[in-house]
């Protein structure tokens, strides 16, 4: 029996209205439906609780899942690759967001949910970073990301200093407002409003962008995805800096210590259930933008 976990913000009541029809749609057919304990309390006080449901904490619920099926925007896709990424089970991304470029379908698709228990889709690798702090050569802490690692002065725009190396050897040195390094998925996040260039997933790369650099000769790099990039913060006015991977998690980086970044061992599959270009939902995608 399939064992699919419904991933959303049931806080948020059309979030688990919408996972609940979701829900209804997959128990057409044999399979488990698995749900974060802590949420049995929100559905219960909605009015959307369903015996049908497996409550599992949610540890169980990512290691049990044979597909993870998200609703949300890109943000909740990517905490969920993140958490994910260990046992690389494929996520199925509902687009309950604004633009959605990882999500494979919107609400009014999801007829073609019984693909899944056709196995009539195929699954897209993603690559996905490792991003580790150290002081000195001592590891700090370490985290994933699939779409990008970003230094910067925290809420505060002023003015950084870091200076960037690859495999040991010095690169450039950037006075910018901050530095975003992507993979070709994050090409399309940050580090395009950044002025950086759209990269086709199936590229093996990174991307580094600077954001507002103070430089006419400072321009976005890209790296073959087998380089091992270093930023330093070498600012002399701000003591300390943060690491923001994915835009959830923080990491505080003080003056000298290092940013080391290069391709994970993990990587991320989405589900694709109907054929569709990445340059054909990238015209959507921007088409749908400047509509808005």
């Amino acid at each position: 029996m399939l064992k699919i976990a419904l991933i959303t913000n049931f806080n948020i009541s059309e979030k688990a209205s919408a996972a609940v029809t979701v829900a209804d749609r997959l128990l057409t057919h044999e399979c488990e439906i698995l749900i974060a304990a802590f949420n049995k309390e929100k559905l219960l006080r909605i009015r959307k609780h369903r015996n049908e449901f497996r409550y599992l904490p949610m540890e169980s619920v990512y290691s049990e899942a044979d597909i993870l099926v998200v609703l949300g925007g890109d943000g909740s896709i990517l905490e969920a690759a993140r958490r994910a990424a260990h046992r690389g089970t494929p996520i199925l991304g509902i687009n309950l967001g604004r633009l959605g470029y990882m999500a494979e379908l919107e609400m009014g698709d999801l007829a073609l949910l019984d693909r899944l228990f056709t196995k009539e889709y195929t699954l897209e690798k993603r690559s996905m970073l490792r991003v580790e702090l150290f002081a000195g050569n001592e590891l700090r802490s370490f985290s994933y990301a699939l779409n990008d690692a970003v230094i910067s002065n925290g809420s505060v725009s002023r003015i950084i200093d870091l200076e960037l190396s690859e495999g040991g050897n010095r690169v450039a040195t950037y006075r910018a407002d901050g530095l975003i390094i992507s993979t070709p998925t994050g090409s399309t996040a940050y580090s395009m409003s950044a002025g950086g260039s759209i990269v086709d997933p199936r590229v093996p790369c990174v991307c580094v962008t600077p954001v507002c650099p103070h430089s006419f000769t400072a321009r976005p790099l890209i790296f073959a995805d087998t380089a091992v990039l270093e930023v330093r913060n070498v600012c002399v006015r701000e003591k300390m800096l943060y690491l923001t991977v994915d835009g959830r998690m923080n990491f505080e980086l003080y003056r000298n210590q290092t940013v080391r970044i290069s391709k994970s061992d993990m990587g991320t599959s989405l589900i694709r259930l109907k054929p569709c270009s990445f340059y054909k939902k990238l015209h959507q995608k921007m088409s749908s933008t400047q509509m808005d």
